[in-house]
């Protein structure tokens, strides 16, 4: 859930000497900050774990460690682990096949109810209050479904997760209520971003093409490509060529088509290819060979031959 359309409108608390506070004041104060703050994490840094959250556990123990740590969840709220802790394996025996049962240790910022009171204070003249409030991960073993599917069972622990708002730590493999080998971290998501470039690739199909003759000594073949779903953030380096046959059959004619790429309007969803073929090449096939016009009727067979034999496939290289 996004902070942006949750929150209404900005309020900046100000004070002025002698001003009478209310515990409504400065409580608005703290909130004011920390969402924020949230808000900036959201905004700018991806759910995951930022530092630390190291788990281990070796192959037949009862108990797993989880050194301190910093998270992120989808909401933006900081997940803060300050002191080791010691986390029992889940005591089951396994599937009812025999085969290990299958667990990912889970992490969430906890719910405002169950945060734990750390300190009260009697008020002047009013009942004792609270405060302080003692902010603690909260940790949770979410069942799998049998592998190879290795689904979470419960479907609000599933959605959590999909969500992330729920974070997962480690991977368990647990039979006869022990670790049947060690704990696995290939799972978890990392809030900081990779040093290595984002590569994504795909094709599109050639029903795309166009045709363009500006010029009389070039046929300019054209398609517009589609990378959503590579889900690049900034705009890529692609790398594009057509892919098909260039030695074609029309009719009882053979045509060599052969020529140039490059690439335009570069977009981070998208760029156009551009295939530039000689004229020279075509002469034969397009009938005319002292003209500079292409007749439609030979543009319009050229098109069709292109978009039934060939495809744009691209590669994209975010740094």
């Amino acid at each position: 859930m996004s902070l942006i359309g949750e929150t209404q409108f900005l309020e900046r608390l100000q004070y002025f000497n002698g001003q009478r506070l209310f515990a409504s004041d400065l409580d608005a104060s703290e909130g004011f900050h920390r969402e924020m703050r949230w808000l900036h994490n959201q905004s700018l840094h991806q759910p995951g774990v930022g530092a630390g959250y190291a788990v281990s556990g070796d192959k037949g123990a009862r108990e797993v460690s989880v050194q301190p740590g910093y998270a992120i969840d989808a909401e933006g709220r900081e997940i803060v682990l300050t002191q080791a802790r010691t986390l029992t394996v889940p005591p089951v025996s396994g599937e009812e096949n025999g085969k290990p049962a299958y667990y990912d240790l889970t992490v969430s910022y906890p719910n405002e109810r169950d945060l734990e009171e750390s300190e009260t204070r009697e008020g002047i003249c009013l009942p004792r209050g609270v405060v302080r409030l003692k902010e603690e991960p909260v940790f949770c073993w979410v069942r799998l479904t049998p592998c190879p599917d290795l689904q979470p069972v419960d479907p609000v622990l599933k959605q959590d997760l999909e969500d992330a708002r729920r974070l997962r730590l480690a991977r368990a493999e647990v039979l006869d209520c022990r670790l049947n080998r060690a704990l696995s971290t290939a799972q978890r998501l990392d809030a900081r971003p990779h040093n290595i470039p984002y590569v994504a690739c795909g094709s599109s199909g050639g029903e795309g093409w166009q045709a363009d003759l500006q010029q009389a000594s070039v046929l300019r073949l054209l398609q517009e490509v589609d990378t959503t779903a590579a889900g690049f953030r900034a705009r890529p380096s692609y790398l594009a060529h057509a892919a098909g046959e260039r030695i074609l059959e029309v009719g009882e004619t053979t045509i060599l088509l052969e020529g140039f790429t490059h690439v335009t309007d570069i977009r981070a969803d998208g760029f156009t290819l551009h295939y530039l073929v000689p004229m020279a090449l075509l002469r034969a096939f397009l009938g005319d060979t002292s003209g500079d016009d292409i007749p439609d009727e030979s543009l319009k067979i050229l098109l069709e031959v292109v978009r039934e034999n060939w495809t744009v496939e691209w590669v994209g290289v975010e740094a």
